[in-house]
Protein backbone atom coordinates (compact mmCIF):
# COMPACT_ATOMS: atom_id res chain seq x y z
CA UNK A 1 0.00 0.00 0.00
CA UNK A 2 1.57 3.06 -1.28
CA UNK A 3 1.74 6.03 1.65
CA UNK A 4 -0.28 9.01 1.33
CA UNK A 5 2.65 11.37 0.91
CA UNK A 6 3.60 9.45 -2.16
CA UNK A 7 0.10 9.84 -3.06
CA UNK A 8 -0.26 13.43 -2.05
CA UNK A 9 2.83 14.08 -4.71
CA UNK A 10 1.34 12.02 -7.53
CA UNK A 11 -1.96 13.47 -7.67
CA UNK A 12 -0.59 17.11 -7.50
CA UNK A 13 1.98 16.88 -9.87
CA UNK A 14 -0.81 15.42 -12.51
CA UNK A 15 -2.78 17.77 -11.69
CA UNK A 16 -0.61 20.86 -12.10
CA UNK A 17 0.57 18.60 -15.53
CA UNK A 18 -3.35 18.90 -16.67
CA UNK A 19 -3.69 22.33 -15.79
CA UNK A 20 -0.17 23.01 -17.74
CA UNK A 21 -1.20 20.97 -20.38
CA UNK A 22 -4.45 22.91 -20.76
CA UNK A 23 -2.57 26.34 -20.04
CA UNK A 24 -0.09 25.51 -23.01
CA UNK A 25 -2.46 25.13 -25.36
CA UNK A 26 -4.38 27.84 -25.10
CA UNK A 27 -1.21 30.30 -24.90
CA UNK A 28 0.04 28.48 -27.96
CA UNK A 29 -3.36 28.21 -30.00
CA UNK A 30 -3.86 32.22 -29.08
CA UNK A 31 0.11 32.76 -30.21
CA UNK A 32 -0.70 30.57 -33.49
CA UNK A 33 -3.80 32.64 -34.01
CA UNK A 34 -2.14 36.16 -33.11
CA UNK A 35 0.85 35.75 -35.38
CA UNK A 36 -1.33 34.60 -38.44
CA UNK A 37 -3.28 37.50 -38.12
CA UNK A 38 -0.18 39.49 -37.78
CA UNK A 39 1.38 37.82 -41.05
CA UNK A 40 -1.68 37.91 -43.12
CA UNK A 41 -2.52 41.32 -42.85
CA UNK A 42 1.04 42.31 -43.15
CA UNK A 43 0.84 40.55 -46.43
CA UNK A 44 -2.37 41.76 -47.20
CA UNK A 45 -1.45 45.28 -46.78
CA UNK A 46 1.11 45.30 -49.27
CA UNK A 47 -0.62 42.96 -51.84
CA UNK A 48 -4.01 45.80 -51.54
CA UNK A 49 -1.89 48.98 -51.98
CA UNK A 50 0.21 47.22 -55.14
CA UNK A 51 -3.52 46.34 -56.46
CA UNK A 52 -4.79 49.75 -55.84
CA UNK A 53 -1.52 51.54 -57.62
CA UNK A 54 -2.26 48.90 -60.28
CA UNK A 55 -6.01 49.45 -60.57
CA UNK A 56 -4.64 53.14 -60.95
CA UNK A 57 -1.89 52.74 -63.45
CA UNK A 58 -2.76 49.51 -65.74
CA UNK A 59 0.44 50.73 -67.64
CA UNK A 60 2.38 49.61 -65.12
CA UNK A 61 2.01 45.94 -66.28
CA UNK A 62 3.53 46.53 -69.50
CA UNK A 63 6.90 47.52 -68.07
CA UNK A 64 9.81 45.16 -69.20
CA UNK A 65 12.12 45.34 -66.17
CA UNK A 66 9.93 43.42 -63.95
CA UNK A 67 9.58 46.48 -61.26
CA UNK A 68 6.93 48.32 -60.72
CA UNK A 69 7.21 51.90 -59.89
CA UNK A 70 5.25 53.81 -57.47
CA UNK A 71 4.13 56.59 -58.91
CA UNK A 72 5.02 60.34 -58.13
CA UNK A 73 2.31 61.71 -56.20
CA UNK A 74 0.83 58.80 -54.83
CA UNK A 75 0.39 58.89 -50.86
CA UNK A 76 2.98 56.52 -50.07
CA UNK A 77 5.57 56.79 -46.95
CA UNK A 78 8.92 56.44 -47.72
CA UNK A 79 9.16 52.84 -45.60
CA UNK A 80 6.56 51.85 -47.01
CA UNK A 81 7.52 52.70 -50.41
CA UNK A 82 10.90 50.94 -49.70
CA UNK A 83 8.63 48.06 -48.31
CA UNK A 84 6.66 47.67 -51.62
CA UNK A 85 9.45 48.00 -53.86
CA UNK A 86 10.98 44.61 -52.28
CA UNK A 87 7.64 43.02 -51.87
CA UNK A 88 7.23 43.93 -55.63
CA UNK A 89 9.95 41.35 -56.66
CA UNK A 90 7.73 38.23 -55.54
CA UNK A 91 4.50 39.60 -57.00
CA UNK A 92 2.50 37.60 -60.20
CA UNK A 93 -0.05 39.24 -61.66
CA UNK A 94 -2.29 36.19 -62.75
CA UNK A 95 -5.45 36.46 -65.99
CA UNK A 96 -8.62 34.52 -64.34
CA UNK A 97 -7.57 31.44 -66.29
CA UNK A 98 -4.50 31.03 -64.22
CA UNK A 99 -2.14 32.54 -66.61
CA UNK A 100 1.11 34.50 -65.45
CA UNK A 101 0.38 38.19 -66.71
CA UNK A 102 3.84 39.96 -65.11
CA UNK A 103 5.73 38.07 -62.34
CA UNK A 104 8.58 40.32 -60.52
CA UNK A 105 12.24 39.99 -60.90
CA UNK A 106 12.29 38.04 -57.54
CA UNK A 107 9.49 35.29 -58.50
CA UNK A 108 10.31 31.65 -58.05
CA UNK A 109 8.38 29.43 -60.41
CA UNK A 110 5.56 27.94 -58.39
CA UNK A 111 2.76 25.43 -59.38
CA UNK A 112 -0.33 26.25 -60.87
CA UNK A 113 -2.41 27.96 -58.68
CA UNK A 114 -5.46 25.97 -57.62
CA UNK A 115 -8.92 26.27 -59.95
CA UNK A 116 -10.88 26.91 -56.34
CA UNK A 117 -8.68 30.13 -55.78
CA UNK A 118 -9.38 31.32 -59.41
CA UNK A 119 -12.67 30.67 -58.54
CA UNK A 120 -13.13 32.57 -55.32
CA UNK A 121 -10.64 35.58 -57.04
CA UNK A 122 -13.08 35.92 -59.77
CA UNK A 123 -15.92 36.27 -56.78
CA UNK A 124 -14.06 39.58 -55.73
CA UNK A 125 -12.75 37.59 -52.12
CA UNK A 126 -9.23 37.65 -50.75
CA UNK A 127 -7.92 33.95 -51.20
CA UNK A 128 -5.26 33.02 -48.45
CA UNK A 129 -2.99 30.16 -49.01
CA UNK A 130 -0.26 27.84 -47.15
CA UNK A 131 2.58 26.70 -49.42
CA UNK A 132 4.47 23.91 -48.51
CA UNK A 133 7.86 23.60 -50.70
CA UNK A 134 9.69 20.54 -51.87
CA UNK A 135 12.52 21.47 -49.64
CA UNK A 136 10.58 22.12 -46.32
CA UNK A 137 9.95 25.57 -46.81
CA UNK A 138 6.46 26.95 -45.86
CA UNK A 139 5.43 30.66 -48.05
CA UNK A 140 2.05 32.03 -47.10
CA UNK A 141 0.54 33.20 -50.33
CA UNK A 142 -2.48 36.02 -50.59
CA UNK A 143 -4.64 36.41 -53.76
CA UNK A 144 -5.86 39.99 -54.17
CA UNK A 145 -8.61 40.65 -56.89
CA UNK A 146 -7.62 43.45 -59.49
CA UNK A 147 -10.57 45.59 -60.66
CA UNK A 148 -10.83 47.59 -63.91
CA UNK A 149 -14.22 49.26 -64.68
CA UNK A 150 -15.71 47.69 -61.73
CA UNK A 151 -15.21 44.19 -63.06
CA UNK A 152 -12.02 42.16 -61.38
CA UNK A 153 -9.56 41.13 -64.71
CA UNK A 154 -6.77 40.09 -62.47
CA UNK A 155 -5.69 38.64 -59.63
CA UNK A 156 -2.23 39.95 -57.60
CA UNK A 157 -0.88 36.84 -55.78
CA UNK A 158 1.88 37.91 -53.45
CA UNK A 159 4.06 35.89 -50.70
CA UNK A 160 6.01 35.99 -47.97
CA UNK A 161 8.22 33.08 -46.62
CA UNK A 162 6.73 32.02 -43.09
CA UNK A 163 10.60 30.79 -42.38
CA UNK A 164 10.43 33.90 -39.10
CA UNK A 165 6.77 32.38 -38.37
CA UNK A 166 7.97 29.01 -38.07
CA UNK A 167 11.08 29.84 -35.48
CA UNK A 168 8.61 32.19 -33.10
CA UNK A 169 6.36 28.64 -33.32
CA UNK A 170 9.45 26.43 -31.98
CA UNK A 171 10.49 29.05 -29.83
CA UNK A 172 7.35 29.57 -27.89
CA UNK A 173 7.50 25.53 -27.77
CA UNK A 174 10.66 25.36 -26.29
CA UNK A 175 10.03 27.76 -23.93
CA UNK A 176 6.55 26.19 -22.96
CA UNK A 177 8.09 23.05 -22.49
CA UNK A 178 11.13 24.28 -20.50
CA UNK A 179 8.51 26.27 -18.05
CA UNK A 180 6.44 23.70 -17.84
CA UNK A 181 9.73 21.03 -16.91
CA UNK A 182 10.31 23.56 -14.17
CA UNK A 183 7.09 24.21 -12.51
CA UNK A 184 6.44 20.34 -12.80
CA UNK A 185 9.99 19.35 -11.00
CA UNK A 186 9.19 22.97 -8.09
CA UNK A 187 5.29 20.70 -7.62
CA UNK A 188 7.03 17.76 -7.04
CA UNK A 189 9.99 18.47 -4.67
CA UNK A 190 7.36 21.32 -3.41
CA UNK A 191 4.30 18.96 -2.56
CA UNK A 192 6.31 16.39 -1.04
CA UNK A 193 7.49 19.52 1.61
CA UNK A 194 4.00 20.39 1.59
CA UNK A 195 2.85 16.60 2.97
CA UNK A 196 5.55 16.72 4.96
CA UNK A 197 4.59 19.58 7.15
CA UNK A 198 0.77 18.47 6.49
CA UNK A 199 1.76 15.20 8.16
CA UNK A 200 3.94 16.14 10.75
CA UNK A 201 0.67 16.50 13.43
CA UNK A 202 -0.41 13.09 12.60
CA UNK A 203 3.17 11.45 12.16
CA UNK A 204 3.22 13.01 16.56
CA UNK A 205 0.25 11.39 17.20
CA UNK A 206 1.30 8.29 15.65
CA UNK A 207 4.25 8.17 17.87
CA UNK A 208 2.37 9.06 21.07
CA UNK A 209 -0.46 6.35 19.95
CA UNK A 210 2.13 4.06 19.36
CA UNK A 211 4.00 4.79 23.05
CA UNK A 212 0.58 4.36 24.76
CA UNK A 213 -0.33 1.10 26.76
CA UNK A 214 -2.40 -0.34 28.98
CA UNK A 215 0.40 0.82 31.76
CA UNK A 216 0.98 4.15 30.31
CA UNK A 217 -2.68 5.72 29.55
CA UNK A 218 -1.31 9.11 30.96
CA UNK A 219 0.34 9.90 27.78
CA UNK A 220 -1.30 12.77 25.48
CA UNK A 221 -0.89 14.10 22.24
CA UNK A 222 0.82 17.99 22.27
CA UNK A 223 0.54 19.06 18.59
CA UNK A 224 1.65 22.37 17.73
CA UNK A 225 -0.75 21.64 14.46
CA UNK A 226 -0.83 24.47 11.96
CA UNK A 227 -4.42 23.80 11.21
CA UNK A 228 -7.64 23.79 13.39
CA UNK A 229 -8.70 20.51 11.91
CA UNK A 230 -5.73 18.78 13.52
CA UNK A 231 -5.71 20.76 16.32
CA UNK A 232 -9.15 19.01 16.63
CA UNK A 233 -7.99 16.01 16.02
CA UNK A 234 -5.10 16.02 18.48
CA UNK A 235 -8.09 17.05 21.32
CA UNK A 236 -10.55 14.20 19.95
CA UNK A 237 -7.74 12.01 20.67
CA UNK A 238 -6.68 13.14 23.93
CA UNK A 239 -10.31 12.90 25.11
CA UNK A 240 -10.15 9.50 23.75
CA UNK A 241 -7.34 8.69 26.12
CA UNK A 242 -9.06 10.58 29.04
CA UNK A 243 -11.92 8.47 28.90
CA UNK A 244 -9.98 5.19 28.27
CA UNK A 245 -8.04 6.27 31.75
CA UNK A 246 -11.24 6.53 33.36
CA UNK A 247 -12.18 3.26 32.30
CA UNK A 248 -9.08 1.77 33.12
CA UNK A 249 -8.77 2.98 36.38
CA UNK A 250 -12.64 2.10 37.19
CA UNK A 251 -12.16 -1.29 36.03
CA UNK A 252 -8.53 -1.52 38.19
CA UNK A 253 -10.87 0.08 41.30
CA UNK A 254 -13.44 -3.08 40.14
CA UNK A 255 -11.61 -5.48 40.19
CA UNK A 256 -9.77 -4.66 43.60
CA UNK A 257 -12.82 -4.20 45.16
CA UNK A 258 -13.93 -7.42 43.86
CA UNK A 259 -10.97 -9.19 45.10
CA UNK A 260 -11.49 -7.23 48.41
CA UNK A 261 -14.82 -7.82 48.86
CA UNK A 262 -14.54 -11.96 48.17
CA UNK A 263 -11.76 -11.94 50.46
CA UNK A 264 -13.41 -11.26 53.35
CA UNK A 265 -15.70 -14.05 53.52
CA UNK A 266 -13.32 -16.46 52.09
CA UNK A 267 -11.16 -15.26 55.20
CA UNK A 268 -13.47 -15.54 57.69
CA UNK A 269 -14.52 -18.98 56.67
CA UNK A 270 -11.29 -20.18 56.31
CA UNK A 271 -9.92 -18.88 59.49
CA UNK A 272 -13.95 -20.94 61.38
CA UNK A 273 -12.15 -24.22 59.60
CA UNK A 274 -9.01 -23.75 61.09
CA UNK A 275 -9.84 -23.54 64.23
CA UNK A 276 -12.60 -26.17 64.54
CA UNK A 277 -9.71 -28.35 62.99
CA UNK A 278 -7.28 -27.41 65.74
CA UNK A 279 -9.14 -29.76 68.14
CA UNK A 280 -12.05 -31.67 68.72
CA UNK A 281 -15.45 -30.23 69.71
CA UNK A 282 -18.69 -30.39 70.59
CA UNK A 283 -21.17 -30.66 68.13
CA UNK A 284 -22.41 -26.99 68.97
CA UNK A 285 -19.08 -25.13 68.52
CA UNK A 286 -19.50 -27.51 65.26
CA UNK A 287 -22.73 -26.18 64.28
CA UNK A 288 -21.85 -22.25 64.94
CA UNK A 289 -18.43 -22.97 62.70
CA UNK A 290 -21.35 -24.33 59.96
CA UNK A 291 -24.12 -21.14 60.54
CA UNK A 292 -21.00 -18.17 60.36
CA UNK A 293 -19.66 -20.42 57.20
CA UNK A 294 -23.17 -20.80 55.72
CA UNK A 295 -23.40 -16.88 56.31
CA UNK A 296 -20.19 -16.53 54.41
CA UNK A 297 -21.07 -18.47 51.38
CA UNK A 298 -24.84 -16.34 51.14
CA UNK A 299 -23.11 -13.30 51.04
CA UNK A 300 -20.50 -14.72 48.41
CA UNK A 301 -23.75 -15.67 46.48
CA UNK A 302 -25.16 -12.74 46.21
CA UNK A 303 -21.77 -10.86 45.32
CA UNK A 304 -21.34 -12.65 42.83
CA UNK A 305 -25.17 -12.34 41.30
CA UNK A 306 -24.55 -8.72 41.78
CA UNK A 307 -21.39 -9.00 39.94
CA UNK A 308 -22.97 -11.34 36.84
CA UNK A 309 -25.83 -8.96 36.72
CA UNK A 310 -23.61 -6.35 35.60
CA UNK A 311 -21.44 -8.23 33.79
CA UNK A 312 -24.23 -9.20 31.36
CA UNK A 313 -25.35 -5.37 31.38
CA UNK A 314 -22.00 -4.43 30.08
CA UNK A 315 -22.63 -6.51 26.64
CA UNK A 316 -24.12 -5.66 23.76
CA UNK A 317 -27.72 -6.90 24.74
CA UNK A 318 -28.94 -6.12 28.17
CA UNK A 319 -30.83 -9.24 30.04
CA UNK A 320 -34.17 -7.29 29.95
CA UNK A 321 -37.51 -7.91 27.99
CA UNK A 322 -39.33 -5.04 26.95
CA UNK A 323 -43.36 -4.89 27.01
CA UNK A 324 -45.80 -2.34 27.82
CA UNK A 325 -45.86 -1.87 31.23
CA UNK A 326 -48.30 0.22 33.80
CA UNK A 327 -46.24 1.15 36.65
CA UNK A 328 -49.26 1.85 39.13
CA UNK A 329 -49.56 -1.48 39.85
CA UNK A 330 -46.47 -2.69 40.07
CA UNK A 331 -45.89 0.28 42.49
CA UNK A 332 -48.83 -0.55 44.29
CA UNK A 333 -48.43 -4.35 44.97
CA UNK A 334 -44.26 -3.25 46.21
CA UNK A 335 -45.53 -0.48 48.71
CA UNK A 336 -48.24 -3.09 50.33
CA UNK A 337 -45.52 -5.63 50.36
CA UNK A 338 -43.11 -2.94 52.22
CA UNK A 339 -45.48 -1.14 54.17
CA UNK A 340 -45.17 -4.04 57.18
CA UNK A 341 -41.18 -3.53 57.36
CA UNK A 342 -41.82 0.55 57.46
CA UNK A 343 -44.16 0.16 60.22
CA UNK A 344 -41.99 -2.87 62.16
CA UNK A 345 -39.31 0.41 61.68
CA UNK A 346 -41.92 3.01 62.69
CA UNK A 347 -42.06 4.68 59.10
CA UNK A 348 -44.56 6.19 56.76
CA UNK A 349 -45.02 4.53 53.66
CA UNK A 350 -47.05 6.02 50.69
CA UNK A 351 -47.35 6.26 47.42
CA UNK A 352 -48.89 9.39 45.58
CA UNK A 353 -49.57 9.23 42.01
CA UNK A 354 -51.57 10.71 39.39
CA UNK A 355 -52.76 8.96 35.96
CA UNK A 356 -49.80 8.24 33.49
CA UNK A 357 -49.42 6.52 30.13
CA UNK A 358 -47.64 3.18 30.48
CA UNK A 359 -44.46 2.40 29.74
CA UNK A 360 -41.86 0.20 27.44
CA UNK A 361 -40.82 -2.15 30.78
CA UNK A 362 -39.50 -5.31 31.63
CA UNK A 363 -41.41 -6.18 35.19
CA UNK A 364 -38.72 -8.09 36.87
CA UNK A 365 -36.08 -5.54 36.43
CA UNK A 366 -38.26 -2.49 37.83
CA UNK A 367 -39.35 -4.77 40.38
CA UNK A 368 -35.27 -4.99 41.46
CA UNK A 369 -34.96 -1.21 40.82
CA UNK A 370 -37.60 0.08 43.13
CA UNK A 371 -37.12 -2.65 45.58
CA UNK A 372 -33.68 -1.41 45.73
CA UNK A 373 -34.22 2.28 46.81
CA UNK A 374 -37.08 1.81 49.08
CA UNK A 375 -34.81 -0.12 50.73
CA UNK A 376 -31.89 1.90 51.31
CA UNK A 377 -34.89 4.20 51.36
CA UNK A 378 -35.87 2.45 54.60
CA UNK A 379 -32.88 1.66 55.89
CA UNK A 380 -31.37 4.96 56.40
CA UNK A 381 -34.54 6.90 57.42
CA UNK A 382 -34.69 6.89 61.55
CA UNK A 383 -38.09 6.07 63.40
CA UNK A 384 -40.83 8.83 62.86
CA UNK A 385 -39.79 9.63 59.16
CA UNK A 386 -41.86 9.59 56.00
CA UNK A 387 -40.74 7.62 52.39
CA UNK A 388 -43.25 9.07 49.92
CA UNK A 389 -43.17 7.40 45.96
CA UNK A 390 -44.65 9.94 43.66
CA UNK A 391 -45.88 8.48 40.25
CA UNK A 392 -46.43 11.85 37.70
CA UNK A 393 -45.84 12.84 33.98
CA UNK A 394 -44.41 15.66 32.20
CA UNK A 395 -43.25 16.53 29.03
CA UNK A 396 -43.78 13.30 27.26
CA UNK A 397 -41.94 11.45 30.34
CA UNK A 398 -42.90 9.19 33.29
CA UNK A 399 -41.47 9.78 36.33
CA UNK A 400 -40.77 8.11 39.68
CA UNK A 401 -39.47 9.78 42.38
CA UNK A 402 -38.36 8.02 45.59
CA UNK A 403 -38.47 10.72 48.71
CA UNK A 404 -37.32 10.09 52.03
CA UNK A 405 -36.60 12.39 55.34
CA UNK A 406 -33.40 10.40 56.24
CA UNK A 407 -29.85 11.31 56.96
CA UNK A 408 -29.13 12.50 53.78
CA UNK A 409 -26.12 11.93 51.76
CA UNK A 410 -22.79 14.52 51.60
CA UNK A 411 -22.63 16.38 48.28
CA UNK A 412 -19.05 14.95 47.60
CA UNK A 413 -20.25 11.84 47.32
CA UNK A 414 -22.89 12.59 45.06
CA UNK A 415 -21.03 12.47 41.59
CA UNK A 416 -19.70 8.54 42.96
CA UNK A 417 -22.86 7.07 44.22
CA UNK A 418 -23.57 5.32 40.98
CA UNK A 419 -19.82 3.27 40.55
CA UNK A 420 -19.65 -0.08 41.86
CA UNK A 421 -18.56 -0.68 45.31
CA UNK A 422 -18.33 3.15 46.32
CA UNK A 423 -19.63 3.49 49.70
CA UNK A 424 -20.83 6.32 51.78
CA UNK A 425 -19.79 4.75 55.21
CA UNK A 426 -17.88 1.73 54.16
CA UNK A 427 -18.69 -0.01 58.27
CA UNK A 428 -22.08 0.65 58.37
CA UNK A 429 -22.54 -0.83 54.58
CA UNK A 430 -20.63 -4.12 55.51
CA UNK A 431 -22.63 -4.44 58.83
CA UNK A 432 -26.23 -4.08 56.66
CA UNK A 433 -25.02 -6.64 54.21
CA UNK A 434 -24.33 -3.97 51.18
CA UNK A 435 -21.41 -4.48 48.33
CA UNK A 436 -21.63 -1.16 47.13
CA UNK A 437 -23.38 -2.97 43.88
CA UNK A 438 -27.51 -1.90 44.31
CA UNK A 439 -27.24 1.76 42.38
CA UNK A 440 -24.81 0.64 39.87
CA UNK A 441 -27.37 -2.27 39.03
CA UNK A 442 -30.08 -0.06 39.06
CA UNK A 443 -28.52 2.36 36.58
CA UNK A 444 -27.77 -0.01 34.07
CA UNK A 445 -31.41 -1.18 34.18
CA UNK A 446 -32.57 2.27 33.38
CA UNK A 447 -30.14 2.63 30.57
CA UNK A 448 -31.55 -0.41 29.49
CA UNK A 449 -34.85 1.30 29.48
CA UNK A 450 -33.76 4.00 27.70
CA UNK A 451 -33.98 6.18 30.83
CA UNK A 452 -32.54 8.29 33.36
CA UNK A 453 -31.51 8.28 37.01
CA UNK A 454 -30.49 11.12 39.37
CA UNK A 455 -30.42 12.04 43.12
CA UNK A 456 -30.72 15.38 44.81
CA UNK A 457 -29.51 14.98 48.51
CA UNK A 458 -28.94 17.11 51.46
CA UNK A 459 -27.34 15.67 55.10
CA UNK A 460 -29.75 16.05 57.48
CA UNK A 461 -32.84 16.40 55.23
CA UNK A 462 -33.31 13.20 53.05
CA UNK A 463 -32.66 12.49 49.33
CA UNK A 464 -35.16 12.23 46.76
CA UNK A 465 -33.69 9.88 43.50
CA UNK A 466 -35.75 10.41 40.22
CA UNK A 467 -36.18 7.80 38.20
CA UNK A 468 -37.66 8.97 34.18
CA UNK A 469 -38.83 6.88 31.33
CA UNK A 470 -40.05 7.63 27.83
CA UNK A 471 -43.64 7.87 27.89
CA UNK A 472 -45.52 5.38 25.48
CA UNK A 473 -47.53 7.42 22.98
CA UNK A 474 -51.42 6.40 22.70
Amino acid sequence: MSSFRTQFRLYTVAMIAALLGGFNVVVYTGFHSLLQQYVDGRLFGFADTLAELIEQRPELLKRSDHEIVVPRGAQVADDRMKELREVSHSVHILALDGTVVWQGSGVVPRPSVDETVLARGKRGEVVYETLEMESGASVRQVFVPIRQQDEVRYLLQAEESLAFFRRTHRSLMGLLMLGSVAVLATSWFGSGWLARKVLHPVEALSRTAEGISESALRSRANLNAPFQEFERLAQAFNAMLDRLQRASESQRRFTDYAAHEMKTPLTVMQGNLEVALQRARSADDYRDVLVSNLEQVQRLIVLTRSLLTLARFAGERPPVELSVLPLQPLLKELIDDLTPVAEDRRLSLVLEEEPVQPVLGDAERLKQVFINLLDNALRYTDPGGRVAVRLSSAQQQVRVAVRDTGQGIAREHLPHLFEPFYRTDPARARDSGGHGLGLPIVKEIMDAHHGAITVESEVGKGSVFMLTFPAIQS
